[in-house]
C-alpha cells in the first residue's frame, strides 16, 4: 500500500490542506494519506501555535468525512521537539510492508537541508512534492535536480491547484471578527467558535 505522511502544524488546518492532500492521492496516486499534526515543531515561531490537542482535534474533525484520510497523534504524544526523522522512524517500523511518502509543500522543499539529519532522511523515505504559488514548476524542478545530484534524494512533483488559503490568513481572521466559512470545514469554523480559538482578548 502507498501511504502519504502529511506533516503540519495544522494552526488551524483549512481547506487547502484538504484539497491539496487529496489532489495527491488521487493523482500520484496513493492508497492513504496520514495527517501528522506537530507537537512542538524545531522550525516554526511558537508564539501564536495553540495547543497540539486542540489542532490534532480540529484536524480530525475536518478529515472524518473522507476515507482515504487518517491521523495520527505521534507527533502531539512525543515530549520535547518534534523532529520529522523520529517521526519516519516511527512509521517505518510500524510500517515495514507499505511504501511511504512524505507529503511537503514546495516552500519546505526549499528549506529541507535546514531538517535535522536531512541527508539520512533522503535515505530513508521518498518525498511527494506540491506546488505553491509564486513558486513555477521549472524552479521546482531544478531544486528537486540538485538534490538527487546531492543526496541520491527521490522526491516527485504533483502539480495541481495552487491554493491560497493559510492559516496565517485565518487566524487574522478570526482575531479581526470576519467570516471564515468556505475557508474552514464547517465543523472547524465551530470548533474555533466554541473554544473562542485565536481570539485576542482584551
Amino acid at each position: 500500500m502507498k501511504v502519504g505522511l502529511m506533516g503540519g502544524t495544522y494552526n488551524p488546518i483549512h481547506l487547502g490542506h484538504l484539497i491539496i492532500s487529496e489532489n495527491i492521492r488521487t493523482n500520484f496516486p496513493l492508497d492513504r494519506v496520514i495527517f501528522i499534526p506537530t507537537g512542538d515543531p524545531p522550525h516554526k515561531d511558537n508564539n501564536e501555535l495553540i495547543s497540539a490537542i486542540d489542532r490534532y482535534n480540529m484536524t480530525k474533525l475536518a478529515i472524518e468525512s473522507n476515507p482515504y484520510f487518517d491521523i495520527s497523534s505521534i507527533e502531539v504524544k512525543r515530549e520535547g521537539k518534534s523532529y520529522s526523522t523520529d517521526t519516519i522512524d516511527e512509521f517505518l517500523k510500524a510500517m515495514p510492508e507499505d511504501e511511504l511518502y512524505f507529503i511537503i509543500g514546495s516552500d519546505t522543499l526549499f528549506d529541507l537541508e535546514k531538517w535535522k539529519d536531512i541527508r539520512d532522511i533522503f535515505k530513508k523515505i521518498s518525498f511527494i512534492v506540491t506546488g505553491r504559488e509564486g513558486l513555477s514548476d521549472n524552479n521546482i524542478e531544478d531544486k528537486i535536480e540538485e538534490y538527487r545530484k546531492k543526496f541520491n534524494s527521490k522526491i516527485a512533483h504533483v502539480s495541481g491547484p495552487k491554493i491560497e488559503i493559510s492559516s496565517t490568513m485565518i487566524r487574522e481572521y478570526v482575531s479581526e471578527d470576519k467570516s471564515i466559512r468556505y475557508l474552514v470545514p464547517r465543523q472547524v469554523e465551530e470548533y474555533i467558535k466554541t473554544h473562542r480559538l485565536y481570539i485576542v482578548e482584551e
